[in-house]
């Protein structure tokens, strides 16, 4: 962050932001709603403060809640191309405010504003923008001499979104887009590390919805726990740890709240006997490290057949070893800094345990704690045992291990002894053969010779503790309404 940009004159909501330190605001009712207390959102690669974020309260909420429950019949009561085309204009505004978004994201998160930052705004937008031509049309199941049974869809009611620090712009987006075009409303909380674009959401909304449609509460955990619990939230949609599910999905029980939870993972990626490896090493190595690391679908766990492991470990080192770590708004970085201080020290301590367990590092392996930004090395380790904390833990971070396997069985067999269940890939040079292994993974998603392909019509969502629910494709579009079946005598 540059001196010229914090002298630059204040924004107001309908106009792109210049100055990123200037004052954010709740959006709660399409009003912009100050408060007495703030907290400091920080620059991970510098760690000095970027801005001061409204610090909500339980009455904030309270009154967020309210509003949304009194829009929704109104917006509920609109057909579904009425509300496609809010949802359509929200894109268009979105867009015009693109630059600004990008550049914040970088600011708040640390992600390459020229790569990363660039894409994911890009592919939020579009995705808004897709959204708004979704359908769940009615579905007759039975239509006789007697009588008609047609299943349609009705909108829940006032959707909670509570959304993580690693790609807030696309996972808040995600989630905002498919509720309001089913008919719901929203209260969304944003992750206290990085609430600065979820806030400008609210803020670019407002000439947008009719008020209460979508409301913004940024804050401490505990806005996260009364939205959960709230008896007048209908369904809770959350992306985040695995741990903090639990607790979100403990908090709905009382209400028996609809959830929807995209949770941790440990993916693997196999590398079978015989494959063109040559070229995976590039593929593999940003399927690890992009984002650094900081991802739910990040190949975690490395598993190349022995019989070209160790000079794929070479031919991935010399690659990283191109790469270079730092602030995302330099056009030079290729991987910017871990977004907050707590989850670098648990990179900290998961680094002190490959060290003092003596594996292999042949990339990176040692953190530079005298600099300024959450700067982590990539870094690689090679062949650790299958009960090591680096093959057992997702790091979230840009450390991945490449570990030797003989037999499929055996691949396999490890691939799936974890809690995790979220996604996965199988490399060969047989799509057949790669198929069958993926078909044994137990996980949500399988890329077979591909990775990272999402789309608006493809389900996305976990097995075992990844998750419960799907987002995206009709059945994660479903998940924001009830199923309510009609019957009709002729």
């Amino acid at each position: 962050m540059t001196d010229t940009l914090l002298d630059r004159p204040v924004d107001t909501a309908d106009a792109a932001r210049t100055d990123f330190a200037a004052p954010y605001a709740l959006t709660i009712g399409g009003q912009r709603v100050e408060t007495n207390t703030t907290f400091d959102v920080f620059n991970p690669a510098t760690n000095a403060v970027l801005a001061q974020a409204p610090d909500g309260t339980a009455e904030h909420m309270e009154a967020a809640i309210a509003a949304a429950k009194q829009a929704f019949p109104a917006w509920s009561a609109l057909s579904w191309d009425e509300r496609g085309d809010y949802i359509a204009r929200y894109a268009d505004a979105l867009e015009a405010h693109r630059e600004e978004l990008i550049t914040l994201l970088t600011l708040e998160q640390g992600k390459p504003r020229h790569s990363m930052a660039t894409g994911e705004v890009d592919a939020s937008i579009k995705w808004v923008r897709e959204t708004a031509t979704r359908r769940l049309p009615d579905e007759v199941v039975e239509d006789n001499a007697d009588h008609i049974v047609l299943i349609e869809r009705t909108p829940l009611g006032v959707v909670g979104a509570i959304t993580p620090w690693n790609f807030p712009v696309l996972l808040g987006l995600w989630k905002i887009a498919p509720a309001l075009i089913s008919g719901n409303t929203m209260v969304m909380k944003p992750s206290p590390y990085t609430p600065l674009c979820t806030l400008r959401f609210g803020e670019i909304a407002q000439g947008i919805f009719p008020a209460g449609v979508l409301n913004i509460v940024s804050g401490g955990n505990a806005l996260g726990q009364q939205l959960a619990e709230h008896p007048d939230i209908a369904k809770v949609s959350f992306t985040g740890s695995t741990a903090t599910g639990r607790k979100v999905m403990a908090s709905g029980a009382g209400t028996i709240k609809r959830v929807t939870l995209e949770l941790g993972g440990n993916d693997a990626a196999i590398v079978l006997e015989g494959a063109d490896w040559k070229p995976l090493v590039p593929t593999l190595f940003w399927a690890a490290f992009g984002n650094s690391g900081q991802w739910c679908i990040a190949s975690k766990r490395l598993y190349v057949h022995r019989s070209i492991h160790a000079d794929f470990v070479k031919a991935f080192v010399e690659y990283g070893r191109t790469k270079t770590v730092g602030d995302g708004m330099d056009a030079g970085t290729d991987l910017g800094p871990i977004q907050n201080r707590m989850q670098y020290d648990k990179l900290r301590d998961l680094f002190a345990d490959t060290k003092a367990n003596g594996y292999a590092t042949p990339l990176g392996g040692t953190i530079d704690e005298t600099l300024a930004g959450n700067f982590v090395p990539v870094t690689v380790v090679d062949n650790p045992p299958e009960d090591s904390r680096i093959v057992r833990e997702e790091p979230f971070g840009p450390i991945v291990p490449i570990i030797a396997f003989d037999t499929i069985d055996e691949v396999v067999a490890k691939a799936n002894d974890t809690q995790f269940g979220l996604a996965g890939s199988v490399w060969g040079p047989d799509r057949d053969a790669a198929i069958a292994v993926a078909r044994r993974l137990e996980t949500g998603t399988v890329w077979v010779n591909e990775i990272h392909i999402h789309g608006l019509e493809i389900p996305f969502g976990g097995h075992k503790q990844s998750g419960l629910g799907v987002e995206n494709g009709a059945e994660g579009l479903a998940e924001f309404t009830n199923s309510k079946t009609l019957m009709f005598r002729k």
